[in-house]
């Protein structure tokens, strides 16, 4: 080992004496290197190598290098680079070989190594890391078009560009970044092309017999990738894609409506094409001289959004489903949102938007999420009756739906209508038990507001009864805070020993009381004990934190100090695995006072 140690280290005495020969470093800062460069050399050749060990001199040697460029430029010095920085270069690719033969899998290694290549080494170096990275990851789409956008921008070339392409699409033949991405190269190349004949041409010189080919020109090899692709991947969306790269360059406008004709022919089934079709007509050109005033603007957006939903009308009568009538209230919420200061623009968008919303509702094809905002704009606009009419039909569409009831309820809530009683009934008899814990606090706080304490207490018991455990959990928490917000100190004591014994139990049911304890003028402290004492019961073989809290009440002024022993006992005795070692270490820390 030392023997290859050495060896590495006397190649590098040719750089270093250059770099101390011509200025760069000094000869204590030559003997540093050496001294570094060996430590880092020796970890490499250890029986057990680290990846972090090949990381940290690869690092090392690329600090040395931004170093020698800095020292260039502040002593203006350009030379010998052949004989300084190339050997570092070199020793650098040779390590993140090593290490990448030694790590196939780590990706970013790979990348990283790829960055370097970037930044320091030869174009054609990193055309070799991306083969040897792609011979042992075939499998990553992300790779292969990385691979082909540095042949096609950092060596220029667009043939090797498509070489990577076609050789990913045989490995990934129904991919869509992939087809999308050797689409848009395939642009570019033919972009690169028209921008060389024209510079050609301007500068008038005779190309002999090299031709331009007229059809390279047009566009034809990216629409062969688009048959091609379209041939396997059958998807509106992705069509859609190719169709905005496209749109991208200026010499595509037959490309354009083939893709565009085919759309049309092929993928009505799909609400997207619909969506995408109607949204174009927001684009078409509009009309000259009324556009100078801001009513003449507003009614020239009118007139398109008439035209993009004369297109969802025609989408709705063709494919009456949920996704289409989606992708049309998606539209008209989007233009609603939009601001103008023309109140009939506005008013003509809203109304749009409240019909359609209707229309989708009366077809039961309207998502739950569309019922929130509906609900926001007939409140917005006054129309209680209207909102009351729109949460009722929320319900009914969508009766197991815990979040549906919660908006509507809320709703009727606010606009103080209904039978209100009736409706929680009827919400916790339709949705899941499980997930009723909003319905029945909504209740419990709307009762606490419209009712009879009465009353409220009654909907506090019947939801103690749950044997869903986080419901009757919750209804213990928020019946105790209820009784002191209501009736007081004794009020909350009361409720308290009635339920303590009533499982199941949480411990924030126990911590509200020993904070209401905590409250009062005159706390007891034998009430607290109780209260620990009860609660450790439950909670004394996981909780650690309960036990410290006990000891420092004990601490604490109104307690007996002599007590902790006793506690710190018992809780070494109950708590089980790591919350021993815990509560240990949490002691100690109160006991020097760093708790």
């Amino acid at each position: 080992m030392a023997e290859i140690v050495q060896q590495r280290i006397e190649e590098r005495i040719p750089e270093l004496e250059q770099l101390e020969r011509v200025g760069l470093f000094t000869k204590k800062e030559v003997k540093s290197i050496i001294k570094r460069a060996t430590a880092l050399e020796y970890k490499l050749h250890r029986l057990i190598v680290n990846k972090e060990d090949f990381i940290a001199y690869i690092q090392y040697e690329i600090n040395v290098l931004e170093l020698i460029k800095k020292r260039r430029v502040h002593i203006h010095y350009q030379f010998k680079k052949e004989e300084i920085e190339f050997p570092v270069i070199h020793r650098i690719n040779s390590i993140f070989r090593r290490a990448t033969n030694k790590w196939k899998d780590d990706v970013q290694l790979w990348l990283s190594h790829v960055a370097f290549c970037k930044k320091w080494a030869s174009k054609g170096q990193i055309s070799k890391v991306f083969s040897a990275m792609l011979a042992i990851h075939p499998d990553k789409p992300a790779l292969w078009i990385m691979a082909a956008k540095s042949e096609l921008e950092d060596r220029n070339s667009s043939e090797s560009a498509r070489h990577l392409f076609l050789r990913a699409l045989r490995f990934h033949p129904n991919n869509k970044k992939v087809y999308q991405e050797y689409f848009r190269m395939e642009l570019l190349h033919c972009e690169k092309l028209r921008k060389q004949k024209k510079e050609l041409e301007m500068a008038e010189m005779d190309l002999g017999e090299y031709e331009f080919s007229a059809e390279i020109l047009s566009g034809k090899l990216a629409e062969v990738v688009y048959r091609d692709a379209t041939g396997k991947i059958k998807d509106a969306e992705f069509v859609i894609s190719l169709l905005n790269v496209a749109a991208i360059f200026d010499f595509t406008k037959e490309l354009q409506d083939s893709i565009l004709q085919d759309l049309q022919t092929n993928y009505t089934e799909d609400s997207l094409t619909w969506d995408f079709m109607a949204k174009r007509e927001l684009e078409a050109p509009g009309a000259g001289e009324e556009l100078q005033t801001a009513k003449g603007r507003a009614s020239e957006i009118n007139r398109r959004e008439e035209r993009c939903c004369q297109v969802y009308e025609e989408g709705v009568k063709s494919l009456n489903t949920e996704p289409m009538w989606s992708c049309y209230v998606a539209f008209c919420l989007e233009r609603l949102k939009r601001k103008t200061n023309v109140q009939e623009l506005k008013e003509q968008r809203q109304e749009r938007l409240l019909g359609v919303l209707q229309r989708a509702h009366d077809s039961s094809l309207l998502k739950e999420d569309y019922y929130k905002k509906w609900l926001q704009i007939l409140l917005s606009s006054e129309d209680p009756e209207g909102a009351a009419s729109v949460a009722m039909a929320a319900t009914q569409r969508y009766s197991q739906s815990v979040s549906a009831w919660s908006l509507s309820l809320r709703t009727l809530m606010q606009l103080g209508s209904g039978d209100m009683g009736r409706l929680f009934q009827d919400a916790l008899t339709h949705v899941n038990p499980k997930e009723s814990l909003p319905l029945w606090q909504l209740q419990v706080q709307w009762s606490a507001a419209n009712q009879s304490p009465e009353e409220t207490e009654a909907i506090f018991k019947r939801g103690l009864l749950s044997a869903v455990a986080v419901v009757a959990m919750e209804m213990k928490e928020s019946y105790l805070d209820w009784s002191y917000s209501t009736g007081g100190y004794k009020k909350a004591r009361k409720t308290f020993t009635s339920l303590q014994e009533n499982r199941p139990l949480s411990k924030a049911f126990f911590t509200r009381m020993i904070q209401i304890e905590k409250e009062q003028e005159t706390p007891k402290m034998n009430n607290l004990r109780d209260y620990y004492e009860r609660a450790l019961q439950e909670f004394g073989t996981t909780d650690d934190d309960l036990w410290l809290q006990y000891i420092q009440e004990e601490l604490g002024p109104r307690g007996r100090p002599e007590n902790c022993g006793k506690i710190h006992w018992r809780a070494m005795k109950f708590l089980e695995g790591e919350n021993v070692e815990r509560f240990t270490s949490k002691y100690t820390l109160l006991q020097t006072g760093h708790l």
